[in-house]
This record gives C-alpha cells, sequence and structure tokens, in this order.
C-alpha cells in the first residue's frame, strides 16, 4: 500500500501546534524553518486539506486539521513504541516476558511487582497466568515460562525460597462446626463438605487433609473464599486471603484438635537458568524483594 503522507510530516504538524509556531518546532526539531514549511505545504497538498490558517503571526488549526492531528497523536504514540522496542531488542531485552505465579501468593505483593516491571521494563510485554499446586511445575518443566512462583521446585531446576503462606481452617460464623463448641477431631470434619481448589496442572495433586465424605471442587482461590463466606463448606485457605474477613467476622478459625493452621512453601524459578534475560533477572529481583523486602 502506498501512502500519501508520511509520519515525519504529521511529527512536524504536531511540533508547529505544540511549540507555537513555524520558528519554533524548528529549533525544536533542529532543521530550518523553510524545511519545515515545505513539510507542512506538502501534507496539505498530499491530503487536499488545509490543516492550518494563519491569524496574524500565528498557524491555528482548522477544524479539519485539529480532527487528523488528534488522530495522528495516536498513530506517533505507537511509532515511537514501535522503535523503542526495537531498540530494546537489539539491546537484549526480551519483548515479552511470561509468569506464572501460584495462586497462593499474595496479590498485593504480586500488583507491585507488575507495578516495578512496568516501569524498569516498559517495552516488554507481559502475560501473566496463575496456577495452583502442580500447574506452576508444569510451566517449568515444558518451558512455557520464563519466571514462575511454585510451591515445589522440580528436579534439575533451581528455585529461591520466598515465604511460607500460612493456610487456615475457616468456616462462616453460622457453620455447625462452630455450634459443637469444643476442639474439633477430624470425624466432626468429616461429617461437612470441604472445599478444595482444582489442580490446574496435569498430575491433578492433592494436598492437605482430605477427609471429608463430600469435597467440593473449584476453579480458584476466590471461589472457594465465597463458597466458605456463604456457610457451604468449609477450607483452609491463605491466611492473607481471609483476614480481613475474620476480622470483620465474616469468617471465623475453625478450633481443631491438629492441623488448623499449615505452612506451604512458595520458590520464585527461572527456567531458563544462567540464560535468562534482563527482564525476566528483573522480575527474579522484584519476586525477592517484595517477599523479603
Amino acid at each position: 500500500m502506498n501512502f500519501r503522507t508520511s509520519i515525519d510530516q504529521w511529527r512536524v504538524l504536531a511540533a508547529v501546534v505544540d511549540h507555537g509556531g513555524f520558528a519554533q518546532a524548528a529549533r525544536h526539531l533542529h532543521r530550518s524553518q523553510s524545511a519545515v514549511s515545505y513539510a507542512l505545504a506538502r501534507l496539505q497538498e498530499d491530503l487536499g486539506v488545509a490543516l492550518l490558517t494563519i491569524q496574524g503571526r500565528k498557524a491555528v488549526l482548522t477544524p479539519a486539521g485539529d480532527t487528523l492531528l488528534r488522530r495522528s497523536r495516536v498513530l506517533l504514540e505507537q511509532f515511537e513504541r514501535l522503535e523503542s522496542l526495537a531498540r530494546s531488542i537489539h539491546s537484549g531485552w526480551e519483548s515479552e516476558l511470561r509468569l506464572v505465579v501460584d495462586a497462593a501468593f499474595p496479590q498485593p505483593l504480586l500488583l507491585g511487582i507488575l507495578r516495578d516491571l512496568r516501569e524498569g521494563c516498559p517495552d516488554t510485554t507481559l502475560s501473566l497466568a496463575d496456577a495452583v499446586l502442580s500447574g506452576a511445575e508444569d510451566a517449568i518443566v515444558q518451558g512455557s515460562a520464563d519466571v514462575v512462583v511454585t510451591t515445589r521446585v522440580p528436579p534439575a531446576f533451581s528455585g529461591d525460597w520466598l515465604m511460607d503462606v500460612q493456610m487456615r481452617a475457616v468456616a462462616a460464623p453460622t457453620h455447625p462446626l462452630h455450634a459443637i463448641g469444643r476442639a474439633l477431631a477430624p470425624a466432626d470434619l468429616a461429617l461437612h463438605p470441604q472445599v478444595v481448589v482444582r489442580d490446574s496442572g496435569q498430575a491433578r495433586r492433592d494436598e492437605g487433609w482430605l477427609g471429608a465424605s463430600q469435597r467440593w471442587t473449584v476453579a480458584s482461590l476466590e471461589v472457594s473464599r465465597a463458597t466458605v463466606l456463604a456457610g457451604l463448606a468449609y477450607a483452609w485457605l491463605p491466611t492473607h486471603l481471609v483476614e480481613a474477613d475474620i476480622a470483620a467476622g465474616r469468617l471465623q478459625a475453625l478450633p481443631l484438635e491438629v492441623g488448623a493452621m499449615r505452612k506451604m512453601p512458595l520458590y520464585v524459578v527461572a527456567v531458563q537458568g544462567e540464560a535468562a534475560g534482563p527482564a525476566a533477572r528483573q522480575a527474579l529481583a522484584s519476586f525477592r524483594a517484595a517477599a523479603h523486602g
């Protein structure tokens, strides 16, 4: 496709408007004033549309010029990003960074990490997926991610410990288990539905106590929490996910004889190891800082 105009011509128009005139735009663009005037004359001639009108000593946009300039600014910004991305690729930065993060990793920390990555590698596209149990391990073994937060590090890979997520047994205040009035034994739990989160990996692994005669399997921690809040079941959920609910009285910790709380370790893994790119290395540093800072 042959275009009548060039990105440079639109850049000149924007400079004239933004800097208040032909002479000012020429200084900003490091060109002669005649070169600026010629570029705009050719732009208007090629379009067959008047973009500027002279009022006194000032060039003012026509209605058509105002509309077209606003549209062209989007293209100018996209073109600038395109060239910036090319420079990043040339300097070794990844065009895309793929993150897989276990669903138990605290969301406020994750959002802070994403903010760091947006500022530190703005030309790298981020792909983020969550995982449950073996789903994160699959991403490591299959090489479908660059940086992974997982509960287990597969053989032949190295990972850094980030934190232990505390899992707490909870139920709604109206749940029948709270009416028993004593420390709960496994036999008490077995009589009521337990909600668990489905393993997102191929192994379909189970963890923790699963002795309930009726088990409800859901797709995410958020659905598990909602089910417990509704009084339909009990569950072990990350303390950071339910601490506000407990403080507000929406949930209560179950008084178990043993196993009321357990810890789940989280590790961060650079899938490519020493060959990890700069964006992946920055992600590793951000996860470590968020967990240990």
